[in-house]
């Protein structure tokens, strides 16, 4: 193909509303956003065709990429600086030629890599005026590929599984200004200090930077001396390579590994051959949920170092714990609504429920056990954190049974138990996604106290939205906790206020269960507002929030820190 016609390619239609995402683009730009480029999993297998515009925008998808990496006989590799028309990463110096192939059988014919080939040659003839003639497809030499995103800002991100090839080959340049500014032939040593250099002026694509820094060596350089492999490599997500890019707010960073990560947890838990236990352990999952526990350490390594796919499957085996502990919960509490269903041991039955709480509990350490990317050296680590966070989580429990059958409890006796149940798995995710991103013992540390913070802050708010809430927000019976006689940090204030009506109005329905009316329920509240219980635990919640702020402040700035900020403000927001 030849010529810069969108109809020359295959195209569909954008998903997103491209007149707002696009307005003030270029035009020329703008049209090349309906290019139908191949959407992938993260192994590379074809989904199908999705557009350009859809697979760069907010959360971007997967799609496959190729790298072309061209040398001339002297052996200066070509780098080109993307035009300021670009709509993704322009003014930044790339690799000699990086594009798509599209979703067409022509580009997308594996035998001996042709189909990224056959892009490769099209795309150095549009963007650098390369005469096909000029290029022997099979002087190509595909080398490698890699995974990576990197975000440009809240509006535009790469996703792709890169194919890296090379080619030796003495070429006239002739570039297309709405595609490349400027071109440079640089030597090996000429590269390297560019790399080094990190100039504000001239700066790196993140992408290149990683294909430069991480997997490109002397052979390169050499004609016919590249090695191939099957490999491909995880540069997790490389954003912060690019100075001045702008993080995404809490719910994309979430979304962008979200359906990963419930991959992982499907996979894990529709491994066993009984439909009905498989059943019964993915309920509460099935119902939704923000994922909040399950994206956090792949969060916070984003935050404080590398990252990579092995800190999805580490938060999918938390996640899974999480709702191992929901269910058994939902026994123990005898609630029989969670997240707006069935608990498990309504939905199923007692002896099923419990079944697979324990099986879900084995099953999250046997996924961790084999995650990509993490190291032999580094699972005792993970299982100490991990088992501890368990136990902590199994003593918290306890004592919130205990406390049920108790008439005094200290507000240090509740901490306690809120650190068990709540906190522990905020603080074991931080720690955990902290250590597994390379962060230096401070770091860990301060991502440590950020999750007791956030994790406090957490549960005590979600105990003032019981409170604050109605039933259809909560997904459960509003004032259940009331009900139940929970030892909140409510009514521990208030419990230790002297005698009054409204005191007596609350001992009147604590702890009555279904005896109680959604009135007297209601007069409780308003008995916890009162005797200022509500608003000393608003306080006290407010002072955590504080907390994890104060730890992210010691945390050097980055694109990921936003999310982190926007986790901390999270359940605050919910009643304010």
């Amino acid at each position: 193909m030849s010529g810069y016609v969108i109809g020359d390619v295959p195209t569909v239609q954008v998903e997103a509303d491209a007149s707002e995402v696009l307005l003030g683009s270029d035009s020329i730009q703008e049209s090349l956003m309906s290019e139908a480029v191949i959407q992938v999993t993260e192994n590379d297998e074809i989904i199908g065709p999705v557009s350009k515009l859809d697979s760069h925008h907010q959360t971007g998808m997967y799609h496959r990429a190729f790298s072309v990496l061209l040398f001339d006989s002297s052996g200066r590799l070509l780098l080109q600086r993307r035009a300021a028309h670009k709509i993704t990463f322009p003014n930044i110096w790339a690799n000699s030629c990086c594009s798509h192939p599209l979703h067409s059988d022509d580009e997308m014919e594996p035998r001996n890599d042709l189909g990224v080939k056959r892009a490769a040659i099209r795309k150095l003839e549009q963007e650098l005026g390369i005469n096909p003639n000029q290029i022997d497809i099979e002087k190509f030499e595909f080398v490698t590929k890699m995974r990576y995103q990197a975000r440009q800002d809240e509006n535009w991100i790469e996703r792709e599984i890169d194919h890296c090839l090379v080619i030796h080959a003495d070429v006239e340049v002739n570039p297309n200004p709405n595609e490349v500014s400027e071109i440079k032939w640089v030597s090996q040593e000429e590269l390297e200090a560019l790399l080094i250099a990190e100039d504000p002026e001239n700066v790196i694509a993140p992408w290149f930077r990683c294909i430069a820094a991480r997997m490109m060596n002397d052979d390169w350089w050499r004609p016919g001396c590249a090695v191939a492999d099957d490999l491909i490599h995880d540069m997790g997500d490389v954003s912060h390579m690019l100075p001045g890019a702008t993080g995404a707010d809490l719910n994309t960073s979430i979304a962008e590994v979200k359906e990963l990560v419930e991959h992982r947890i499907e996979r894990a838990l529709k491994h066993t051959s009984l439909e009905r236990l498989s059943g019964a352990m993915m309920h509460l999952l099935e119902g939704g949920g923000k994922r909040l526990r399950a994206t956090l350490p792949w969060l916070v390594a984003k935050a404080v170092g590398d990252t990579h796919s092995g800190m999805l499957d580490v938060g999918a085996a938390i996640e899974i714990i999480h709702n191992f502990t929901l269910v058994h919960d939902d026994i123990m509490d005898d609630d029989e609504i969670r997240r707006g269903r069935p608990a498990v041991h309504i939905a199923y039955d007692l002896p099923t429920a419990i079944n697979a709480g324990d099986a879900m509990l084995a099953i999250a350490f046997e996924a961790m056990a084999v995650a990509e990317g993490i190291e032999p050296a580094q699972l005792p680590f993970l299982v100490k954190r991990i088992g501890r966070m368990v136990r902590k989580c199994s003593e918290g429990q306890q004592l919130d049974i205990e406390f049920e059958d108790r008439e005094t409890v200290s507000e240090e006796e509740y901490i306690t138990m809120i650190h068990g149940k709540t906190a522990a798995m905020f603080l074991t995710c931080a720690e955990v996604g902290a250590h597994l991103a390379g962060a230096d013992d401070e770091t860990i540390q301060c991502m440590h106290e950020w999750g007791l913070s956030v994790g406090l802050c957490f549960q005590l708010m979600d105990d003032l939205i019981d409170v604050l809430s109605d039933s259809d927000t909560l997904g459960k019976p509003s004032g259940s906790d009331v009900a139940q006689g929970k030892r909140t940090l409510m009514v521990i204030h208030a419990l230790n206020q002297p005698p009054s009506q409204s005191k007596d109005e609350l001992l009147a329905v604590l702890g009555k269960g279904d005896n109680v009316t959604a009135q007297q329920v209601t007069c409780a509240h308003k008995a916890l507002e009162d005797l200022g219980s509500i608003e000393y635990a608003r306080t006290k919640a407010e002072s955590y929030h504080r907390k994890a702020h104060d730890s992210l402040d010691r945390i050097p700035d980055s694109p990921a820190i936003r999310a982190l900020r926007e986790l901390t403000d999270y359940q605050l927001k919910r009643i304010y």
